[in-house]
């Protein structure tokens, strides 16, 4: 196998997604748009990626590194584009062109490609699909030894004629092409179309006239050139791409109950025997460990879970739980948040830049914020940690085996010691020494005859 150079288009204008953010970074299912092909094609096997840009320049920011990018100068269609790529291609390598709209092109269909490519020796080889209705692209027109005569654009009148869009195969925009070979054509390509674009397929006739083979391949999948042009059309790919990164994970041993209300990213990692449970949605570099219960209705974002976790009803962003920890429910786990082993953060707690140590507990109705919490410590209901004076964030150290009653309050910056204990309903502001108990608020008055006093006075 020669090596290999992958080229995305990608700088198409996008204005049918009415939208200001750059059509190819829409986000699907954890990757911008135009990251899937370029993500297929190196899974293929590419070991330069270019992606065409617009004068816009917006995408380099967004790309795996060592993906490099050239800019289109004007948008003078796809031919142009890969005119625009031509100091990317050496004479020696096979090029794969890919549209950066068309999430849905696996690494295995690139390389199905490119195979059949290089087996017959051809100077290019096109990936078509048969449509039934094949309104707005390309139709292959074959010759009478089914070899690829030409492609008929018909964005156009004028292009195609009649009879040819009849012809229910189609060009999937996905090519491969020896290297020299496509050097030479795209120095040939001319704007004489009704578009006065450069098409790149243009180059399959010129080819041909030179003797050299072009060959067809067929998709056995239609769905993996889909495009984008609009969102209504990202919606449809969004589904079909989701669906398969659940199968994926139901084949790697993990139960997902219920798919269709199930969000997962294509970059999440899950392990064996870890159930999904409905309405749960597992974001961006989110990793589960094994025989962990996820949800129903939890979001985990950028989140690590280690080994059988149990999370219902709850919000993690950038947290990471350690194993057999129990999240939830109705939990909210904030940025620098770690659960260490065995410990709980039970239900209406939220956490917040906190180390909480092997198996302790914020069972409840709990703010613990920038605190540092020791080994098997139980914070009773309510305790808050007042970590913000108005201007400055200060932090709260808690030791092993501390016990807060409910009701307590811990105005940062300030430390019980091990064994401490807080009286219910204390305002702690002074460090609590080891074993000692921290008692903080008024002595109890009452007042004999108030309710007599008070139905006197308001008459």
């Amino acid at each position: 196998m020669a090596a290999l150079t992958a080229v995305i288009l990608a700088a198409g204008q996008g204005t049918r997604m009415r939208s200001q953010l750059p059509k190819m970074l829409h986000p699907l299912c954890g990757r911008p748009l135009v990251g899937w092909p370029i993500a297929a094609a190196i899974a293929a096997g590419a070991t330069r990626v270019t992606v065409v840009d617009s004068p816009a320049n917006t995408l380099q920011a967004h790309l795996p590194e060592g993906v490099s990018t050239v800019v289109q100068p004007q948008p003078n269609g796809t031919g142009g584009a890969v005119q625009a790529a031509a100091a990317e291609i050496d004479a020696d390598v096979t090029v794969v062109v890919l549209p950066g709209d068309a999430p849905l092109v696996t690494a295995q269909a690139i390389a199905q490609l490119v195979e059949v490519h290089e087996r017959a020796e051809a100077a290019a080889t096109m990936a078509t699909m048969i449509l039934a209705d094949p309104t707005g692209y390309g139709r292959v027109v074959r010759d009478a030894d089914g070899g690829v005569e030409r492609v008929v654009e018909t964005k156009s009148a004028g292009d195609a004629t009649p009879e040819q869009l009849q012809i229910n195969e189609v060009n999937s925009s996905i090519l491969a092409f020896d290297g020299a070979a496509l050097l030479v054509a795209l120095e040939a390509l001319t704007s004489d179309n009704a578009q006065a674009e450069l098409y790149l397929p243009d180059v399959l006739p010129a080819l041909r006239d030179n003797g050299l083979t072009v060959k067809a391949h067929l998709l056995e999948d239609a769905d993996e050139a889909l495009g984008v042009n609009d969102r209504v059309q990202l919606a449809q790919v969004r589904a079909i791409a989701q669906a398969r990164i659940h199968d994926a994970h139901g084949r790697a041993g993990v139960t997902i109950v219920d798919p269709a209300s199930t969000l997962i990213d294509v970059t999440v990692q899950i392990g064996e025997d870890t159930v999904v449970e409905p309405s749960s949605f597992l974001r961006g570099d989110t990793t589960i460990g094994r025989d962990c219960t996820i949800g129903p209705l939890t979001t985990l974002i950028d989140a690590t879970l280690h080994d059988g976790v149990t999370i219902p009803h709850s919000y993690v962003v950038r947290a990471e739980i350690e194993s057999r920890s129990t999240i939830g429910p109705f939990a909210y786990l904030r940025p620098g948040t770690v659960m260490r082993e065995r410990s709980k953060a039970g239900t209406f707690v939220e956490i917040k830049n906190s180390d909480v140590g092997r198996g302790s507990k914020v069972p409840h109705l709990s703010y613990i914020g920038d605190a540092e919490i020791g080994e098997d410590t139980n914070l009773g209901a309510a305790t808050i940690t007042a970590n913000y004076d108005g201007v400055n964030k200060h932090r709260t150290t808690i030791g092993d085996r501390v016990h807060t009653s409910v009701d307590t309050t811990l105005i940062a910056p300030v430390t019980l010691g091990d064994d401490a204990y807080t009286a219910a309903n204390s305002a702690i502001t002074k460090n609590v020494p080891p074993g000692a108990l921290g008692i903080a608020r008024e002595r109890q008055t009452n007042i004999e005859g108030y309710a007599d006093r008070k139905r006197r006075d308001a008459r």
